[in-house]
């Protein structure tokens, strides 16, 4: 399947409805690693609170709003009524294989088979992922009150082995149509258009049933697989391939 443009992941997404303990409803609070995200907000009103070292804030969404944060930001959407975005991720199948954090509590932060517990879902779906929302709501209440830095050295510590895996998907994604992009100015300089007699038009695969996303219910545009060619350097280990997560 031929990729996004950049190697950006796309997904429409239905807001979760679900009143949590503070009285909000909506998703599940999470921090991305390395990857940027935006929202265009298509429908319905509500806001995403954001929690970084500069603090906290409430964002408000509204139909026509964009809304784009860079990794390290804590986010949580609220759903006000009938909340649905567009969301645009950077590094497309990243976020997929693990580049994302929830906000659980320190004890579980502390222990990776109790975060792969909590964050797993199992048997009625819909049930999990309220359970693992209202998990990481604890958690985010608490990370407002103090302890990001410590929050920020378990994120690292719960995902440093995969670190291996998500460059070569970096590699095999947007740096390759980086790359790309490089070589077609290179041709067009030297007066080469052969790459205008390929043009086309594709439609990305989406599930027919929406899947149960942290923050909401989610259509994903399907991120291609990764080439059976390594991509990896001769001095690079190999990379082990991590479970796949579904993290908007």
């Amino acid at each position: 399947m031929t990729p996004l443009p950049g190697g950006v992941g796309l997904s429409d997404l239905t807001v979760y409805d679900w009143e949590a303990a503070d009285g909000l409803r909506g998703g599940t609070p999470h921090m991305h690693l390395v990857c940027s995200e935006a929202y265009v907000v298509t429908g319905g009103e509500g806001s995403v609170q954001t929690l970084t070292t500069a603090g906290f804030a409430d964002t408000p969404l509204r139909p026509g709003d964009v809304v784009r944060f860079t990794p390290g930001t804590i986010h949580r959407l609220v759903n006000g009524g009938g909340l649905r975005l567009l969301v645009l991720m950077q590094n497309g199948g990243l976020p997929e294989a693990g580049d994302a954090v929830l906000t659980f509590p320190a004890p579980v932060l502390a222990d990776p088979e109790a975060y792969r517990a909590a964050a797993t879902l199992t048997g009625d779906h819909a049930v999990a992922a309220r359970r693992r929302r209202d998990l990481a709501i604890e958690g985010f209440l608490a990370l407002r009150e103090g302890g990001l830095r410590e929050f920020h050295t378990a994120a690292h510590r719960l995902k440093r082995d995969l670190l291996d895996d998500w460059r070569k998907r970096w590699r095999a994604g947007p740096l390759a149509a980086a790359a790309e992009t490089g070589r077609q100015l290179e041709r067009l300089r030297a007066g080469d258009l052969s790459h205008l007699d390929h043009g086309e038009v594709s439609r990305p695969e989406r599930p027919e049933e929406p899947l149960h996303g942290m923050c909401g219910l989610l259509w994903p545009c399907s991120v291609p697989d990764l080439p059976a060619r390594p991509l990896r350097g001769p001095s690079e280990p190999p990379h082990p391939q991590p479970p796949k997560e579904l993290f908007r």
